[in-house]
């Protein structure tokens, strides 16, 4: 088959996607077409982003530093890194309570290379169902068996392990802590029980989680006072804290392992350094701001779930609609409406669960939720 008969095969099925033509941005609004929308697709939780003053702020006071420049222009391991490198990993390995941590370009990048890197053949992967692409694609390169266990189903895990820990080396189990479609959230007290009953390691990704939940915004395993029974975790940077680039963050023997032989990381540029010194500027300057906004954030979290009579906790919320076709033609409803939502297809869900996910972000308000899902609700009658 051609390419192009995929591609017509893809829009047959209602699940063509195409990049949009997006002008501008600002607050929690953005412009296509010349037309304002209010953004309920955005991973940027806290609205930091599109901050300008925040911005300005950053730009007044580091644009004379050294790390104020737009490429790094080489991998980590040859010239691109510096000291400001090297403070933002001790300051993400403090915050997460853990001896060392690893920067690397993206949350996919970082996924796939600690997954791929850290288990080998002879080695097993319990993963959770749902996990997200880029940990499935690096137990795929890893070349070790792995098993994926029914979504949130801590008795099938252990069924698994029973059956299966035995035979092989080195196990790691692991799963998204808010995952990233149905914003549902792990039992990380189960997950680290597991882990210790059958000898295994236990990788979290905190990609939705982190600037939001936690004593120190540090995610669900900070929430639940469980960092350190935590082997391995990994987040972005690029959602809640409005950068770029991610972190796995665990023991220093783990952490020099990967440096030697991930190869996203090691053959990867490295990020910007501007980026590097934005993202040490709001951990290390501003993490009064992203709790005030986390606070407001959760705050509106638990007023949408109230109001749609849903026992969610997230930011995520899933309104699922079944049928391609259907999807995106009420979104090109809630569009036109003012509303910036977008359908959810395969194959980045499974066939006939399409879907909008909405995204709550700290300066939407409950009322613009509400009448979001009433639009909704208005359009599908």
């Amino acid at each position: 088959m051609s390419y192009k008969d995929e591609i017509t095969k893809i829009i047959e099925q209602d699940n063509f996607r195409k990049i949009y033509n997006i002008e501008e941005k600002y607050e929690k609004f953005l412009v296509i077409d010349e037309k304002k929308m209010i953004n309920f697709s955005s991973n940027d939780y806290l609205n930091l982003s599109t901050n300008k003053n925040l911005v300005n702020e950053f730009i007044n006071k580091y644009s004379k530093s050294n790390e104020f420049i737009f490429s790094s222009t080489s991998s980590r391991l040859l010239t691109g890194s510096s000291k400001a490198y090297k403070k933002l990993e001790e300051d993400i390995a403090k915050l997460f309570k853990k001896e060392a941590s690893l920067l690397f370009n993206t949350g996919y990048q970082c996924n796939l290379g600690v997954v791929s890197t850290l288990v080998k053949r002879g080695d097993v992967i319990f993963s959770d169902k749902l996990n997200h692409a880029s940990i499935i694609d690096g137990m795929k390169l890893s070349g070790c068996d792995f098993y994926r266990y029914k979504h949130l189903d801590y008795d099938n895990l252990e069924e698994i392990l029973k059956k299966h820990r035995q035979e092989y080396k080195r196990a790691l189990i692991v799963s998204e802590t808010v995952f990233s479609m149905d914003g549902d959230i792990a039992n990380i007290k189960k997950l680290v029980e597991l882990k210790q009953k059958y000898n295994a390691y236990l990788m979290l990704d905190e990609a939705h989680a982190f600037g939001i939940f936690g004593n120190n915004s540090a995610g669900i395993a900070d929430k639940e006072n469980l960092l350190e029974e935590i082997d391995i975790i990994t987040a972005t940077l690029g959602k809640s804290f409005a950068s770029m680039g991610a972190f796995c963050t665990a023991n220093k023997e783990i952490i020099d392992y990967l440096t030697n032989k991930a190869n996203s990381f090691i053959f990867s540029t490295a990020i910007p350094p501007i980026n590097i010194l934005w993202s040490s500027f709001l951990i290390e300057e501003k993490m009064n701001l992203i709790k005030e906004k986390s606070t407001k954030l959760k705050k509106l979290i638990q007023e949408a779930h109230i109001y749609i009579k849903d026992k969610g906790k997230t930011q995520i919320i899933p309104i699922v609609i079944g049928d391609s076709g259907k999807t995106v033609k009420i979104a090109q409803q809630l569009q036109a409406k003012g509303y910036f939502v977008l359908p959810v297809r395969p194959p980045t869900v499974p066939v006939n669960t399409s879907r909008f996910r909405l995204s709550l972000t700290s300066d939407i308000t409950i009322n613009e939720f509400k009448d979001v899902i009433n639009t909704i609700k208005e359009v599908l009658q």
